[in-house]
């Protein structure tokens, strides 16, 4: 049975009283920006060989949430670097790679020991650091002042964020506060700016990772893609549609938009009878069950043309007490285990763990018309950053032994 014929053989069942309610609860949840998208979209067939599946996590890691003092934004951080490593130290993918973490941090809560001690723990082969901003009615000249100033002091003394082999310019992936990318709420509060994704590609930024945002109405009406959006910089929410990165393309418009998956989950009715929206955000109160990764890799999100490259991004929001030993404790190290025991068997599935920056490198060696093992192409045309194993600590040691030879 189908999704549509699902919804209907519910409306059907509980009568016109019920049915109704029904229906006011999805238009609470804001399910009517996006259902019709969700509903006409088939997962393409990935072929004879195995499917790769491409895992990214994106952390809107904001160590100053609720106002924390300092103290306590140090047991946050802390914590962190000290428990992720234990943690992820357990799992390896299909290259040997542990689990990647994108912290993409905020900048206006910039903190020089905070960012010091996720550099090294990105150093020692756990993640990357990227970007994430707050902002309520901007402008575009303080927009370009405050995110390049931030670029900056990230490259220079932290060692995130790659320079472009051809341009020398800083890169970055950008996640928009408050999900309001290109002033996409409602009412327009915390953004401002209508031209988001020009000043955001002339700025840097290779790819968004804010969507999925449901049940916020921020919600895009396209789901499930990766596509390239173009911006009207007389009217908000440009993204809401676009062009899908496909095999053969090329780059369009002003930004690449990678979503992660969003739907509806059966197995986790509200009330025993609605639907539970997965929206790919990992917390106490929703966790990374078996049933919700299958329903990840299920989705299928990839570029056309390349359906056996599936990517699944999900994300969160790290620093949040009441969800802290969800993500470092055994629900996600449960996840791991099972991503490792069910979609790495080499034959099916092969798994990889990847950080955005190399999401973006392997959707491009995708458009490009690249083939094989994806994990090749993680540094296919930006490079990793220093404050990276790959960037910093293994290059110094293979000079090392290259000098000791």
């Amino acid at each position: 049975m189908t999704t549509v014929m699902l919804i209907a053989a519910v409306l059907a069942a509980s009568g016109a009283v019920a049915g109704g309610v029904l229906l006011r609860g999805m238009r609470r949840r804001n399910m009517h920006l996006w259902l019709r998208d969700y509903l006409r979209r088939r997962p393409a067939a990935a072929g004879d060989g195995p499917v790769h599946v491409l895992f990214c996590f994106v952390d809107h890691f904001e160590p100053m949430w609720k106002g924390g003092d300092l103290e306590t934004q140090r047991r946050r951080v802390d914590r962190w670097c000290a428990e992720y490593r234990a943690m992820a130290a357990k799992h390896r993918d299909a290259d040997g790679r542990p689990p990647q973490h994108g912290f993409f941090y905020p900048e206006e809560e910039y903190a020089e020991e905070h960012l010091d001690k996720l550099a090294a723990l990105c150093a020692d082969g756990y993640g990357e650091i990227e970007v994430h901003l707050h902002h309520d009615n901007d402008t575009e000249q303080n927009f370009r002042a405050s995110l390049g100033r931030f670029c900056k002091v990230l490259h220079e003394r932290h060692g995130a964020l790659p320079r472009d082999p051809e341009t020398g310019q800083l890169r970055f992936g950008f996640i928009h506060g408050n999900w309001c990318l290109d002033n996409s709420r409602a009412d327009g509060r915390w953004c401002g700016l209508d031209n988001e994704l020009i000043l955001l590609r002339e700025l840097g930024c290779y790819a968004d990772f804010t969507l999925p945002s449901a049940p916020s109405d921020t919600q895009t009406a396209t789901v499930n893609r990766i596509y390239y959006a173009t911006d009207d910089p007389q009217a908000p929410k440009s993204h809401d549609t676009g062009v899908p990165v496909k095999v053969g393309g090329g780059t369009q418009g002003d930004l690449m938009i990678v979503q992660g998956p969003l739907g509806l989950n059966w197995r986790e009715r509200k009330k025993g009878l609605a639907p539970a929206i997965e929206n790919a955000d990992i917390r106490r109160n929703c966790p990374p069950t078996e049933a919700r990764v299958d329903l990840w890799v299920k989705t299928g999100i990839h570029v056309e043309g390349r359906p056996d490259w599936v990517f699944v991004k999900i994300h969160t929001h790290g620093t949040q007490e009441h969800d802290i030993d969800t993500l470092l404790g055994a629900p996600v190290d449960a996840m791991h285990t099972y991503l490792e025991r069910a979609y790495n068997d080499g034959k099916r599935h092969v798994l990889h763990y990847v950080t955005a920056r190399e999401v973006y490198n392997i959707v491009k060696a995708a458009e490009a018309g690249e083939t094989g093992d994806p994990g090749q192409y993680r540094d296919y045309l930006l490079p990793p950053p220093r404050a990276s194993w790959t960037g910093g600590r293994a290059a110094r040691a293979r000079a090392a032994r290259a000098a000791s030879a």
